[in-house]
């Protein structure tokens, strides 16, 4: 960073110090613990002179505790893609309106994550029901190691509440499907033959002024080998709406191999394409009590509107933790 060409390539200049701020979470909090040690260390000695400064020692020890099991957590995110940003796309599945409303309250969840957490958000893509919430929404958060800690959001998320859009208040159980992959540089090569990738255009919808509605300006790129369906409407141009929907569509492909090679893995992302009754990875309940509850982990909270605020380290936390057991036992 110290070079004078440093800043020439802007691109790769960001990358770089992107890079510099993901280790830094890890070596600042280990150079911080080993300064609690060596406090700890001359309260031992001076403690043995005073006995007020011995009584501090336990305190001392239990923080350095806490820190520690924080600074293990984060040297599981240890994957080739863990320290790149996240790329997510929510959808609403199962559930009419009330799914679509689902869909957007978990949008707002890992908005309220990420800006807790000193990430940024770019929105790149929002589909709106006409009626209340989004059909979908596709958006990149960036930060140390965003992707590491989000993977394990991947698969449905279940709803349990009476609903707002039902007149009789009857109980309704609606599901969205959450999908996210690693943003990745060009540095980063992947093959895709053009001939298999199909591009449509359309007219983007939602928020952007009266030129969205009257340019085709939004892209979709459906992979035929794969499957693979990504699009992005956000910006005016259909220029770089097509840049970053390759950009996505790349990362879709590169987070489907790293699936093939973490085998113990590979039934959750199986579960990814259904919706319905038990194929949810997480179940958030008002009715009849307030809960979330993780099926894969067994981690749980019991403020859902906290949770909803975008407390979901815990949770993010608990799959590190579930998926290295799961590999050791597999």
């Amino acid at each position: 960073m110290g070079a004078v060409d440093f800043w020439n390539d802007q691109e790769r200049a960001q990358a770089v110090v992107a890079r510099l701020k993901s280790l830094k979470t890890l070596l600042k909090p280990f150079d911080e613990i080993m300064i609690d040690l060596n406090d700890v260390d001359l309260l031992l000695e001076m403690g043995a002179e005073d006995a007020g400064l011995a009584a501090e020692v336990p305190g001392k020890l239990n923080d350095l505790e806490v820190q520690l099991e924080a600074l293990e957590t984060k040297s599981l995110l240890n994957s080739p893609y863990d320290m790149c940003g996240a790329i997510i796309t929510i959808n609403a599945r199962d559930g009419g309106t009330d799914a679509n409303d689902w869909a957007e309250m978990l949008l707002r969840m890992y908005a309220s994550w990420a800006k807790s957490n000193g990430y940024e958000v770019e929105l790149i893509d929002r589909q709106d029901n006409e009626e209340a919430g989004i059909n979908s929404a596709g958006f990149v958060v960036r930060g140390p190691a965003a992707y590491g800690y989000l993977k394990g959001e991947s698969g449905t998320h279940r709803l349990v509440r009476i609903s707002p859009f039902n007149s009789e208040g009857k109980r309704q159980t609606s599901f969205a499907s959450v999908d996210v992959s690693p943003e990745i540089d060009d540095s980063i090569e992947v093959e895709i033959r053009e001939s298999d990738v199909r591009e449509d255009t359309y007219r983007a919808s939602g928020a952007g002024g009266q030129h969205v509605n009257k340019t085709s300006s939004a892209i979709r790129l459906t992979h035929a080998p794969s499957g693979v369906v990504v699009q992005c409407q956000n910006e005016r141009s259909q220029h770089k709406n097509r840049a970053l929907a390759w950009k996505m569509l790349r990362a879709k492909l590169i987070r489907l191999e790293e699936d093939k090679r973490e085998a113990a893995m590979a039934s959750k992302y199986k579960n990814l394409a259904k919706v319905g009754f038990g194929s949810q990875i997480r179940n958030y309940f008002l009715h009849p009590d307030q809960r979330v509850k993780d099926t894969r982990t067994g981690h749980a909270a019991g403020n859902f509107h906290q949770v909803l605020n975008g407390d979901i380290q815990g949770f993010l936390d608990a799959f590190l933790r579930w998926r290295v057991a799961t590999e050791e036992t597999s």
